[in-house]
């Protein structure tokens, strides 16, 4: 597979994430996938590392049982020879607890191997997201 197939997948799952649809994103992660917001806080409840596919499971289950998403749009993608896709998202939300908003750029590093997503790092703005939780 070539650096346009491997951003391609990071696509599909970024389509299904919009769709609501997470068993397709499973589908598309390795059995071992290593899956984590890239942070040393552990404030919010999808912060840390998960290993699996139930572990990803859970990563979106503590996304949605903790914000009401408002916006998630891909913005640009990059990739190289050896598997890894970069991109850049814009990402909004509504904490379900306090009400208040955040809205900050993502930036995400994606591995493929074998056609399936092997690796996930996710940075945010964990300040913002912080004190939308708070």
């Amino acid at each position: 597979m070539g650096s346009n197939d491997d951003i391609a997948i990071i696509q599909a799952a970024y389509a299904a994430f919009g769709r609501g649809d997470i068993e397709a994103i499973l589908a598309a992660c390795a059995d071992d996938v290593d899956w984590a917001a890239d942070t040393q806080s552990d404030a919010a409840p999808w912060y840390g590392v998960r290993v699996g596919k139930q572990a990803v499971g859970q990563f979106f289950e503590d996304v949605g049982k903790t914000i009401e998403i408002t916006d998630f749009t891909p913005l640009t993608f990059a990739a190289n020879d050896d598997g890894d896709v970069f991109s850049i998202v814009r990402w909004a939300w509504t904490a379900r607890e306090t009400g208040k908003t955040a809205s900050m750029t993502l930036h995400h590093w994606w591995k493929v191997a074998g056609g399936k997503i092997v690796f996930f790092r996710g940075a945010e703005d964990t300040p913002t997201t912080l004190a939308a939780l708070a």
